[in-house]
């Protein structure tokens, strides 16, 4: 017997002058012929194959009988498909009984049904692909307007990935003793790593001992109000994680990162030369805003340029582009993962990013969208995926401007979706408008004990700032304490020990 599934047919049809869609109706004739003989044959191809992906519709029909049949539990074959076409009046559509039996004589091997399966499902993507090519060229020739040719090429890319993950041939069911080895090789790797981490490392010992690192497949939002330092932590992030990059060689010659992150910042709101010199800043302990207006002495320079040497290398990938949607996030990760490697996103920030529809009506659906996306490319890569988020103005009424979950924005959907919840405060931004003054008819000595108090207090939290974890799915909850030099807007870890502030349950 042939253990091969037979090629595909010609594309040109000769002396016709046109191209035919490439299809194989052999192949569906011997996989239907497979699945007739054994009904076994169908749980091989069942997950990834669909009625529509048959070239002849006939085939469709019949695959798509055999399915109900056996999802009933009985016995698809040309006896009881021929009373399940008779009873809806399709028999002679399908080319009668005599075709049913010449699909069952038609098996080449069951063996090879999987096969012939992916074989008709590569030939539908085919003309999919032909279709979508053709509506690219048809909408690229049309005089419109309101679509400029960018937006066509990210309606393209969009598409292109929508056809990239629908039916996916791999993927199902894992038996427990292989994920139960795949998680002792990833607990073994955190063991022989520097840090002791089964996630990306953000730098910030503290920060990596509450969360264990930054975890394969989790979204975890990163919210704060205006003049918290969001992007300032992000950047910081992003940075520790690219510098702390280490990768080696497997035995079939890929490359597999075993420490740090091959990092990609999508820059929704600064543009990336505002980026790079906060870094440049940051690293070299220079106040970004002498950067940028030239007041450097010469020591200051060379300090920078010395700093941007040490940086020039790091695996940091920008996107400044503007109001990009979901899709165009996704496949900007998908083609640098292809291209470079990927192991850490982050998003800057998550109420600038659009949904798939520019004019969505329902602001509070499309965040939903959003955050559904991320999560999914999350999982999709197998990357953590860090998104910056604004919190509602309800956190500036209360006396104690601590954010809590009901103060994220716009969506319930973002608490829900994230493994992860991060609030970035600083008491001391507050403190600073919150000078006490003397009340008319107060004593002096009551007012320098308020004022006293006030004092002591700014002392207490000068150059620092509270990161609240607020949820987390795999580990614990509470506060972490970190150090914060705002004129560089550079996070660092305290000296000081046991700075956790669990929350009174």
């Amino acid at each position: 017997m042939n253990s091969q599934p037979p090629q595909t047919a010609p594309g040109p049809d000769q002396g016709l002058g046109f191209r035919v869609p490439p299809h194989n109706f052999e192949a569906e004739q011997a996989l239907l012929g497979a699945i007739l003989l054994s009904n076994r044959a169908y749980e091989k191809v069942s997950e990834f194959l669909r009625p529509e992906h048959f070239a002849d519709p006939v085939h469709g029909r019949i695959f798509a009988a055999c399915g109900k049949l056996i999802e009933r539990g009985q016995m698809a074959n040309p006896v009881t498909l021929k009373t399940v076409f008779e009873g809806d009046g399709g028999l002679a559509e399908i080319g009668g009984t005599p075709y049913l039996a010449q699909l069952a004589n038609s098996v080449v091997s069951v063996i090879n049904a999987e096969d012939y399966g992916k074989l008709v499902f590569d030939l539908h993507l085919r003309r999919e692909l032909i279709g979508l090519g053709e509506d690219l060229v048809n909408t690229a020739f049309a005089p419109d307007l309101d679509s400029t040719a960018m937006d066509q090429i990210g309606s393209a890319e969009a598409k292109l990935y929508d056809l990239a993950t629908t039916g996916q041939t791999e993927g199902g069911f894992e038996d427990f003793k292989s994920v139960l080895i795949s998680a002792v090789v990833n607990a073994e790797a955190a063991h022989k790593r520097e840090g002791k981490l089964s996630g990306v490392p953000t730098g910030l010992i503290d920060m990596d001992g509450k969360l264990g690192g930054l975890h394969e497949s989790d979204l975890l939002i990163l919210a704060g109000r205006p003049s918290m330092g969001k992007t300032a932590l992000a950047t910081n992030i992003a940075f520790n994680a690219a510098y702390a990059h280490k990768e080696e060689i497997d035995t079939l010659g890929r490359k597999k990162t075993v420490d740090g992150a091959i990092t990609a910042f999508f820059s929704l709101e600064m543009s990336s030369e505002q980026l790079a010199t906060r870094i440049l800043a940051e690293q070299a302990e220079i106040a970004s805003h002498k950067i940028r207006q030239g007041e450097l002495s010469n020591e200051e320079f060379e300090k920078l340029v010395s700093a941007a040497q040490n940086l020039h290398r790091l695996p940091l990938f920008i996107d400044d582009t503007p109001a990009l949607s979901i899709s165009a996030v996704r496949t900007r990760a998908r083609r640098l993962q292809r291209q470079h490697g990927l192991n850490l996103i982050i998003i800057d920030y998550l109420q600038l990013l659009r949904g798939s529809s520019s004019n969505s009506e329902n602001r509070v659906q499309e965040v939903s969208e959003i955050t559904r996306g991320l999560k999914a490319l999350a999982k999709e890569l197998s990357v953590p995926v860090i998104a910056l988020s604004q919190l509602s103005r309800a956190v500036e009424q209360r006396e104690d401007k601590r954010p809590q979950l009901s103060d994220l924005r716009e969506s319930g959907s973002i608490e829900q979706d994230a493994d992860v919840v991060m609030f970035v405060f600083r008491e001391q931004y507050y403190l600073e408008r919150a000078e006490p003054g003397q009340r008319p008819e107060e004593a002096q000595e009551k007012f320098n004990e308020r004022h006293s108090k006030w004092q002591q207090r700014c002392e207490e939290v000068w150059n620092t700032a509270e990161v609240i974890i607020a949820k987390q799915r795999h580990g614990p909850v509470g506060t972490v304490r970190l150090s914060f030099q705002g004129e560089y807007t550079k996070f660092g870890n305290l000296a000081a020990q046991g700075h956790y502030e669990e929350p009174g349950f």
